[in-house]
């Protein structure tokens, strides 16, 4: 029997217009929609007239879920997954089913769409060639604390995802770090009141200090200098040195090696040359 095809449909992340029409045209093909929210998706299919069978696919079912959906696709069915707004999988429910459909060797077809990490990047006006995506960050504890410090050491562009109930501790800690930041705030995007808000951490924390957050929303944080590197050190003054410091020439020639990545044989030659022409 043919194997069925998983379709990843992007959706809109506001604006019901940004759905491509290849995405309605599958929507309306295929044999059933996965959907993070069932009742939200509805809308948006009856939005556009399409009357396809939904089921619910989400965290906290995803698992059980999963095991369905590759049985009716094994079987020949074609499913659409979906989830609330944007790319499925991209920060949303999705890997998992990804990786299960290609372990049982079914196609996996990815629809281009909507995606708010990069709609706020190419707005932002920040370097968008190299960025990195962390999504959502971890809720608390020690590992909340290690990616905080790893997304501030982040030389690239950095895109975060933040709910409006937790995105004034958010700032906070990284403000925190680096008051200075250059971070750019992109709110309730492609909807009524959308918004970018541009300046320091400092800054944006003060704002929203007095300004409730409201709506969904998009860091993006200015990447950190780049650390100055150490002066590259000369191998040949380094030999030099152990050399003078009692050690036999194979042993400063190692140790030479082992400072500045150069090569061993290549040192130790330079050394007997150097006593040979003393």
């Amino acid at each position: 029997m043919k194997k069925g095809i998983l379709y990843l449909c992007p959706t809109p992340l506001g604006n019901l217009k940004d759905i491509t029409l290849r995405v309605l045209e599958t929507l309306q093909q295929v044999s059933l929609i996965a959907a993070e929210d069932t009742r939200r998706t509805r809308k948006l299919l009856s939005h556009y007239d399409i009357h396809t069978p939904l089921l619910s696919y989400h965290e906290h079912n995803k698992t059980a879920k999963t095991e369905q959906l590759i049985a009716r696709l094994s079987a020949g069915q074609t499913v659409a997954l979906v989830s609330d707004a944007g790319t499925p999988g991209i920060a949303d429910p999705g890997e998992e089913l990804v990786q299960a459909a290609i372990a049982a060797q079914i196609t996996v077809v990815a629809l281009p769409g909507p995606v708010a990490a990069i709609t706020a990047l190419t707005a932002s006006g920040l370097p968008a060639v190299p960025f990195v995506f962390y999504g959502f960050l971890p809720a608390h504890g020690a590992e909340r604390k290690a990616r905080l410090a790893q997304v501030m050491s982040e030389e690239k562009t950095v895109i975060l995802y933040e709910a409006p109930h937790r995105l004034r501790k958010t700032l906070t800690e990284l403000c925190r770090l680096d008051p200075r930041r250059q971070v750019v705030v992109g709110r309730e995007l492609t909807k009524l009141h959308e918004e970018y808000l541009r300046d320091t951490l400092e800054a944006i924390c003060k704002h929203f200090a007095a300004v409730e957050p409201r709506g969904e929303f998009t860091l993006l944080l200015a990447g950190a200098e780049p650390k100055a590197s150490e002066p590259a050190q000369d191998p040949w003054q380094v030999a030099e040195q152990y050399l003078q410091e009692g050690l036999s020439t194979r042993e400063a020639a190692r140790k030479a090696a082992q400072a500045t990545g150069y090569a061993r044989n290549e040192l130790y030659r330079y050394l007997i040359e150097k006593k040979k022409s003393e």
